[in-house]
């Protein structure tokens, strides 16, 4: 049984680019029984306006919550909103998407100062880190209710995943087919963490039946993947959602792109 998009889904960094166009769909696609509940630094300020105008137009589907992936008294605030609302449902769906990039440049080494490195890392991975944690309560719920029946033989089934938004700049095998279209010291070494963390994850997580993956959306026409990129927010993330919808045990603590495709490490 795939991983079904119903139910409770987490999105971080809700506000722009990706995390916005996964709001968007996934409101337009799921049923009646679904509810997004979008992640923002800033609920109230300008750079969360078009995320405020979603919800007017999806009524009762979307719920912005308050989040900063860097402060883990403003994680552990956004996992008590959320549980105060979904009570004993448990949360089936919870996608990492906030991330930064930095410096704003191209990342080349003497670009890159060790505050850049940090900031990074902390955003990035510990982030991540920090939100599977104190959600997973909230995630062993949602897969302990829906989980086979015992004795069944279907070893496959899952109900509640973590996607890890990671990118194929984080390979080390093809780094040297890409490293010259971009350097990004910072941003690569930070995406290979985090590919190491989702394969931890997917290990610790396995006996809770949670399925635990990391897909790279493409380059893609945002803030950070700049107007040349190839693909809109809208292709990135309706081909996500359909690798989503597909994903078994057999794909946990695994590296995809948007079509499904394997990364190497």
């Amino acid at each position: 049984m795939p991983v079904e998009l119903k139910g409770n889904i987490v999105v971080t960094g809700a506000n722009r680019g990706i995390g916005l166009e996964l709001v968007k769909q996934l409101a337009e696609t799921t049923g009646e029984e679904a509810h997004i509940y979008a992640c923002s630094r800033e609920p109230e300020g300008s750079r969360t306006e078009a995320l405020r105008q979603l919800t007017t137009r999806h009524p009762g589907k979307i719920t912005i919550i308050k989040l900063d992936t860097t402060n883990e008294e403003s994680i552990s605030a956004a996992v008590q909103a959320v549980q105060d609302q979904i009570g004993d449902g448990g949360l089936n769906l919870l996608i990492n998407n906030a991330a930064i990039r930095k410096p704003a440049s191209s990342g080349a080494l003497f670009a890159t100062k060790k505050n850049d490195m940090m900031e990074v890392y902390e955003t990035n991975v510990v982030g991540p880190f920090t939100i599977a944690k104190m959600f997973l309560p909230l995630l062993k719920k949602a897969a302990q209710r829906d989980s086979p029946a015992k004795g069944s033989d279907n070893k496959t089934a899952c109900s509640s995943a973590i996607i890890n938004i990671s990118t194929a700049f984080s390979s080390i095998e093809k780094c040297p087919e890409t490293f010259s279209a971009a350097q990004m010291y910072p941003y690569r070494i930070s995406k290979a963490a985090l590919n190491m963390l989702t394969r931890c994850q997917a290990e610790d997580f396995k006996t809770h039946n949670i399925v635990v993956t990391a897909i790279h959306p493409g380059w893609v026409q945002t803030e950070m993947g700049g107007e040349k990129a190839p693909l809109t927010t809208m292709d990135s993330v309706l081909g996500m959602l359909s690798v989503i919808s597909s994903l078994s045990n057999k794909d946990s603590g695994m590296l995809l792109d948007w079509q499904g495709n394997t990364i190497p490490w």
